[in-house]
């Protein structure tokens, strides 16, 4: 699967929301970022980046249209206010070429992002809403009042306001603005999650214990049967798609709910009911593949979630080199001489003569043994013979080069270590055949730390040689020649990265990852660390 987010920006945990799930189902998902300028932090968590024009622009729709065609992207997702109406606009554009696009209806769009339409809206839904005017003079609801701009988000030049001189000043300096009454009492949102059709999945309340700039930073899961009855009574009348979420607050002197405004899209605050047990992004993942969901009960009531900034390295600086840490296949030895000499292996077995026929079909992209198998009518064989090739003694040579590189770099008093995926049994009869025991001094096989959940972009390997060669992030370097899965981990945690543009290797037309330094061989390392400072 493929997912596209636009204007990922910090949505970071949600991200981290769509790996989690990827991980429980069992699914293969890639996560695609667009982002304007290339900085946005939540990038460095994508597997793959895409710079997009800005949103305002005119070729913005057909800058993305271009992008998911290229990329195959299966469903789109915006995070923002800014894109909404236009995605949901051209939502079936996006469809004639095979992507979906996780929006409302234009009209439910319009209604949300318009605040004289979202008050209305709630009224005739038979939900309290503080009744609002759009010239300061007209208002006559008394004080305190509440002025903010009519298609606003992130509390952005939204101000309380104690007197009518107050008001004229704000007035003037927001722009198309709506005014109401301003109500008293504990803030709440309602993270709601519906299927394709408008079905609810999930209806989350949640109280808003501290907010900064519009965004939760501290909130306790309520779970108020009152408000989930009228989350309900939302979805029943717009039919969202997806993610939507509402804002309200409880009157302390009423007790009513007055309902302020709604987002159809997730909140910043949304992968928080996910924790709590309204995993909407599984949720995702299963309508994405046909499968039925049902409405999910088991969530988390009275949990506390408090929420923290932490920091993503977007252009590296100059620091002392103490670690290096290699990929294997590709970057250290030619992958495609271990794949000739486990076709050698399979050959002989079968009673030689069939290297060649093996080697053509793994160049067409086909799956090479069973492919011989079914023609000379072996089948039965497959097993045994894939054992033959995953066990076979590799007849495979480190680089040209390679060797003097590591014995340098060791020489000088940097570690170095290899991390690398694949079937245990495998990778350690190439560590064997190139001596690789003798020339570094730590080794992680992934898949020997409990199974293929644990291969790169998974992070934990990067996590353990850090911590056992006690040394920070920066100073340690990583270098790979997969851009699809190499550089994720490292960049998050804070290593540096080389990506080895390997001509001859497996992922030759691949393009770098983030700010990954790209080398044409690993011989060039040295260029890069002089004086054991990475430059």
């Amino acid at each position: 699967m493929n997912i596209l987010f636009t204007g990922v920006g910090r949505r970071i945990e949600l991200l981290q929301a769509f790996r989690d799930a990827a991980l429980a189902l069992s699914k293969e998902l890639k996560i695609y970022g667009a982002d304007m300028v290339g900085t946005a932090p939540a990038l460095a968590y994508c597997d793959f980046t895409r710079k997009v024009v800005a949103m305002n622009d005119l070729g913005y729709i057909r800058n993305l249209l271009d992008i998911c065609a290229t990329d195959h992207i299966d469903l789109l997702i915006p995070t923002i206010d800014t894109d909404l109406l236009l995605l949901s606009e051209n939502k079936e554009r996006f469809e004639y070429i095979g992507t979906r696009v996780m929006i409302s209806a234009p009209e439910m769009v319009r209604i949300c992002r318009d605040k004289n339409h979202t008050s209305h809206f709630f009224t005739e839904c038979g939900l309290h809403t503080p009744i609002s005017v759009n010239n300061w003079k007209e208002y006559e609801s008394g004080f305190p009042a509440f002025i903010k701009p009519k298609d606003g988000s992130s509390s952005i030049n939204a101000f309380k306001v104690v007197n009518v001189e107050e008001l004229e000043v704000y007035a003037g300096q927001v722009g198309d603005y709506i005014v109401q009454p301003f109500v008293e009492g504990n803030e709440y949102t309602i993270d709601i999650f519906c299927d394709w059709a408008g079905n609810p999945i999930s209806i989350v309340p949640r109280r808003r214990i501290e907010v900064r700039a519009g965004e939760v930073l501290k909130t306790q899961i309520c779970m108020d049967q009152a408000m989930i009855e009228e989350g309900s009574r939302l979805c029943a009348a717009l039919k969202p798609c997806g993610p939507m979420t509402v804002q309200l607050i409880r009157d302390k002197n009423t007790g009513a709910d007055c309902f302020i405004e709604i987002n159809p899209r997730f909140g910043g605050g949304a992968p928080l009911s996910m924790k709590a047990g309204a995993r909407s992004a599984e949720a995702i993942l299963k309508l994405l593949d046909g499968e039925e969901v049902k409405y999910m009960t088991n969530v988390a009531y009275g949990a506390i979630y408090s929420r923290f900034d932490q920091s993503v390295c977007i252009s590296e600086g100059r620091s002392v080199v103490k670690g290096v840490i290699f990929d294997l296949d590709d970057t250290l030895y030619s992958e495609k001489d271990y794949i000739k000499s486990g076709y050698k292996a399979v050959s002989e077995y079968l009673g030689g003569g069939y290297e060649d026929k093996l080697w053509g079909y793994f160049e067409f992209g086909k799956l090479a043994i069973d492919e011989l198998l079914k023609e000379i009518g072996r089948e039965e064989e497959r097993n045994e013979v894939l054992n033959i090739y995953r066990f076979h003694k590799p007849d495979i040579h480190l680089y040209t080069g390679i060797e003097e590189v590591l014995e340098g770099l060791r020489e000088r008093g940097i570690k170095v270590g290899i991390i690398t995926d694949g079937r245990p049994e495998g990778q350690r009869n190439k560590i064997e055949a190139l001596n690789l025991a003798a020339h570094v001094d730590d080794i992680i096989i992934t898949d020997k730390l409990g199974g293929i959940q644990f291969r790169k972009p998974c992070d934990i390997a990067f996590r353990i040689m850090q911590t056992k060669w006690r040394l920070h992030p920066n100073e340690i370097i990583y270098v790979g020649d997969n851009p699809k899965k190499d550089f994720q981990a490292p960049q998050q945690i804070g290593m540096r990265c080389i990506f080895l543009k390997n001509k001859e290797g497996l992922y030759k037309d691949c393009i770098s990852y983030g700010n990954a330094v790209e080398i044409s061989s690993v011989s060039e390392i040295s260029k890069y660390i002089q004086d054991e400072t990475f430059i």
